[in-house]
C-alpha cells in the first residue's frame, strides 16, 4: 500500500472552500482551517467571524502593514472589510451559541463514527489543553466541517469508532476532509465520498480505525 498521493493541507483547504456556500457566515478554527479563507473564490461573498469579536474579516495584511491591534482568535494579523465590525467577545460567543454562524471549519485530534469531535486535549504533555471557542462553535454552528490529516505523524488513525480523548462535543460533525478522503458522517458511520487518485477502499480502511462504507458514486478527490 502506498500513501504517496496524500494531499498537502493547502489542497485540502481548497477542497473545503468549494463546499462553503456563497453568502455564508463562517468561523474558521485556529490552525489549519485558517488556510480555507485564502482558497475561497472571488465569486463568493463570505462573512468571516472571529470569537475575539470581529465580523467581516478580510485577508491577511501585506507584510509590513500589520496592525498589532487587529488580530483574529489565533493571534494572526487580519484586515477588516468595508462594513466589518468589532464588538465584545461576549457578543461573539452569543452569535455562536445562538445559531447565527452558518458554518465552522475545525481541526481535530479524533473524530468518531458517530460524529463526536475531540480537538482540545490529548495525553501528550507537549500539547497542553486549549479549548478556546471550539465547544461553542461545535454545538452552535449550523454545520460543522472538520479539516485534518487522516492519521497522526506517528501513523495512528484519527477517524475512530469511539474517541479516546476528551470530547469537544458529541455527534456534531457533518463532514470530514483529510489528506486522503472526503467523508460524510451518517447514521451508519463514515461514508466515503471522495478519495485521492490511486488509493483503493482497502488502502483507506487500512489507515482508518472506524469502519468505512463507500458511496456508489465514489469520486476522485480533486486537489485543484
Amino acid at each position: 500500500m502506498s500513501l504517496d498521493g496524500r494531499l498537502d493541507m493547502r489542497a485540502v483547504a481548497r477542497r473545503v472552500a468549494r463546499d462553503i456556500p456563497d453568502g455564508s457566515y463562517v468561523n474558521l478554527g485556529i490552525g489549519l482551517p485558517t488556510l480555507v479563507a485564502d482558497c475561497v473564490g472571488s465569486d463568493k461573498e463570505i462573512v468571516y467571524h472571529s470569537e475575539n469579536g470581529i465580523l467581516g474579516m478580510g485577508p491577511a495584511p501585506a507584510p509590513g502593514a500589520e496592525d498589532p491591534e487587529l488580530i483574529n482568535a489565533g493571534k494572526q494579523p487580519v484586515t477588516l472589510l468595508p462594513g466589518g465590525a468589532f464588538f465584545h467577545h461576549t457578543d461573539a460567543f452569543l452569535m455562536m451559541r445562538g445559531g447565527h454562524v452558518d458554518l465552522t471549519v475545525l481541526g481535530a485530534f479524533q473524530v468518531s463514527e458517530a460524529g463526536d469531535l475531540a480537538n482540545w486535549a490529548t495525553d501528550d504533555a507537549s500539547h497542553p489543553p486549549a479549548v478556546g471557542g471550539a465547544m461553542d462553535l461545535a454545538v452552535g454552528a449550523r454545520r460543522v466541517l472538520v479539516m485534518t490529516s487522516h492519521t497522526t505523524k506517528a501513523g495512528e488513525p484519527k477517524l475512530v469508532p469511539r474517541c479516546s480523548y476528551p470530547l469537544t462535543a458529541a455527534g456534531v460533525v457533518d463532514r470530514v476532509y483529510t489528506d486522503l478522503a472526503v467523508l460524510d458522517v451518517t447514521a451508519e458511520g463514515f461514508l466515503v465520498r471522495e478519495m485521492v487518485a490511486g488509493l483503493g477502499p482497502d488502502d483507506l480502511q487500512g489507515v482508518t480505525a472506524a469502519r468505512l462504507t463507500f458511496a456508489a458514486d465514489l469520486a476522485v478527490l480533486d486537489p485543484s
